[in-house]
């Protein structure tokens, strides 16, 4: 079998990283975790669960993760986050792929499947999200401040595996404010620097369109009180963040 690391990102997920790690036993060959100092039992349990780990000062998503790779020592990286964990038939899937030979040039995806506040949700556009987390170092690195992307040459082949990666997202709707807070100034600041001007009145139709899309247009609706509660905060989002960029615009 072709090995492969897997590598993670870490500050302060004592909450979520037991779960990460013991979904990769028997899939990663080694589990490399950079953390960006955790003040709770995170490097501890990474420790107890057989993982390298490192010390880094934040920097911004990305180049946190690519500087985590750069420790990897096999050429295939399995990206995974401390809030997600491979359900069994993803696992299935790597194992398989892994016995009968990764291929080179190609990179690797599978859906994800998030848990909001104890729901699974299968709607609102956050389900299937395939994310590309497979490949090998050399032909892909990341990119981006706020919300990273996989970045690699335009003529690379692409293979979908089965299985979900279970993302546990928000524990409750305090988290998901508290979060949504901490990201609504960094996501105008990328529109401001996009040289989006909101008015009031776009803002409002930018916050219902937001509402409408997801909970009817994306069937919310379907995934219950949980849907409509996510679909709710992904407006107030949109407010936050359209209303942050106009008090920008007026500054200027």
């Amino acid at each position: 079998m072709e090995p492969i690391s897997a590598v993670i990102i870490t500050l302060n997920e004592e909450r979520n990283i037991a779960r990460c790690l013991q979904s990769l036993q028997g899939i990663a060959d080694e589990i490399v975790v950079v953390d960006s100092g955790s003040t709770d039992q995170t490097q501890k349990i990474c420790l107890q669960h057989g993982a390298r780990l490192h010390q880094h000062t934040w920097e911004n998503y990305s180049a946190q993760k690519n500087y985590a790779n750069t420790l990897a020592s096999h050429p295939w990286i399995l990206s995974i986050d401390a809030d997600e964990a491979l359900s069994n038939t993803l696992r299935e899937s790597i194992i398989h792929l892994k016995t009968n030979g990764l291929k080179p040039n190609t990179l690797y995806s599978f859906n994800r499947l998030t848990n909001y506040c104890g729901h699974w949700i299968h709607h609102c556009g956050w389900y299937p999200d395939p994310c590309t987390r497979l490949f090998h170092k050399e032909t892909a690195h990341w990119d981006g401040i706020i919300h990273e992307t996989l970045q690699h040459p335009p003529n690379i082949q692409r293979q979908h595996l089965t299985g979900d990666l279970l993302h546990y997202s928000y524990h409750s709707v305090a988290d998901h404010l508290q979060r949504m807070t901490r990201y609504a100034p960094l996501n105008a600041q990328k529109a401001y620097a996009e040289n989006k001007r909101p008015t009031f009145a776009g803002i409002l139709l930018r916050t219902a369109w937001t509402f409408a899309r997801t909970y009817l247009l994306k069937r919310g609706i379907l995934d219950g009180t949980a849907g409509y509660t996510l679909c709710r905060m992904s407006a107030l989002s949109t407010f936050l963040k359209y209303t942050i960029l106009r008090e920008l615009t007026k500054n200027t």
